[in-house]
């Protein structure tokens, strides 16, 4: 994600955008994350507050939220989980994804990558930069390239010519120190260092790491994406409203556009789960939630509704004013894994082949194809 703690803050005070904003403390302590617009001024993260302010004393310093960016986290790693199981979380802003196998339904990796963007601009309001490339290391710094929100692939055989022009500080994984020591060897390009005899490196860094800023430096990783582990997987999503709300039933049927969407991604990554969880934040920012599991997995729309609808009502609110709210099935299984109850009173083909023949009418026709009446009069309505 791009500058990630100002992009979710940016997106509770929009008024603040084209504006310097850093998200840290005013004059004490450090900045965590800075706009585009304060880092022209050279304010960066990790800097002092207080330098930061000299540097650019007109910005706007946010206290941090760390319970929204974790949440913003994991509404973003749910959509990733989406496109393919194959998803590695290095941080709360930053993953890898291996679409070798997505070819045939989603297409071309830059269409692959053009899709993660659109999602995660749609459905969690921030910008997202994507990297493609045949290896983490230049996937990595492929991203790195295509910032701010933007995209940016390296074929196969153009890996050398977009490596070895570059300054060795913008290879993924060194710092200043092995900077220093390479610029000291006379070597500042990754190009200088691809024809550094490798023996040369080793004897100056080290055996291992010697070899691997050779390898690196021709473009050599081997390094494959480490997926989380299924029973650690989970799918949501949630929407944050428009203005604070009291009205129960506009969240009741926010659940269910929401409980639709996580539905949908399941079926899409072929899981199912049991455990559902309902997240609500309140006007003063204060974050809740509450699970419930199911008795049996499930992937159907209504019964992930119901769930969050059991959840809300266990809260016994009265006139609350929430800003958000959001459903998350955890802990989810492959589909090919368990097998599915149907739907409590549905019919031999039932909500669930229903809902997979709308989810064939969107993948052919857009998302526009197949709405549930109870959303379409509310949008009426609105």
């Amino acid at each position: 994600m791009d500058a990630f703690y100002v992009a979710v803050e940016l997106r509770r005070r929009p008024e603040l955008r084209g504006r310097p904003v850093w998200v840290g403390g005013a004059n004490r302590g450090v900045v965590l994350s800075a706009s585009y617009e304060a880092r022209a001024f050279g304010v960066e993260g990790g800097m002092s507050s207080t330098r930061a302010r000299r540097l650019c004393p007109d910005a706007v310093a946010i206290q941090p939220d760390y319970d929204a960016y974790e949440a913003a986290s994991e509404g973003v790693f749910a959509i990733f989980s989406t496109i393919t199981p194959q998803v590695e979380k290095v941080s709360l802003d930053e993953g890898f994804l291996d679409i070798t196998g997505t070819r045939r339904l989603l297409g071309e990796p830059e269409q692959v990558g053009e899709l993660i963007r659109a999602l995660v601009a749609d459905e969690q309001g921030i910008p997202c930069s994507v990297g493609v490339a045949p290896t983490k290391l230049i996937a990595k710094m492929s991203s790195n390239r295509a910032k701010p929100n933007g995209l940016f692939r390296v074929l196969p055989g153009d890996v050398i010519a977009f490596l070895h022009p570059l300054p060795v500080e913008k290879v993924w994984g060194i710092g200043p120190a092995t900077t220093g020591a390479l610029n000291k060897l006379g070597l500042y390009t990754v190009g200088d260092v691809a024809h550094t005899p490798k023996s040369t490196l080793q004897r100056a860094f080290g055996a291992r790491a010697g070899g691997e800023l050779w390898e690196f430096s021709w473009g050599i990783d081997g390094r494959r994406v480490v997926a989380t582990e299924a029973s650690e997987r989970s799918v949501g999503s949630q929407e944050t409203f428009g203005k604070d709300t009291d009205d129960l039933g506009l969240v009741t049927t926010e659940l269910l556009r929401i409980s639709a969407r996580v539905a949908s991604r399941m079926r899409q990554a072929r899981v199912v789960g049991r455990t559902v969880t309902l997240s609500l934040r309140f006007a003063d920012f204060r974050t809740v939630q509450k699970s419930l599991t199911l008795p049996y997995p499930t992937d159907v729309t209504s019964e992930i509704h119901a769930a969050a609808c059991r959840l809300l009502a266990a809260y016994r609110l009265e006139r609350p004013r929430l800003r958000r709210v959001g459903v998350r099935v955890e802990k989810v299984l492959d589909v090919d894994q368990v097998a599915t109850q149907p739907a409590l009173d549905e019919p031999e083909h039932g909500w669930r082949e229903a809902e997979r023949a709308a989810d064939a009418a969107i993948a052919r026709f857009g998302p526009d194809a197949v709405s549930r009446a109870t959303l379409t009069r509310r949008r009426g309505q609105g």
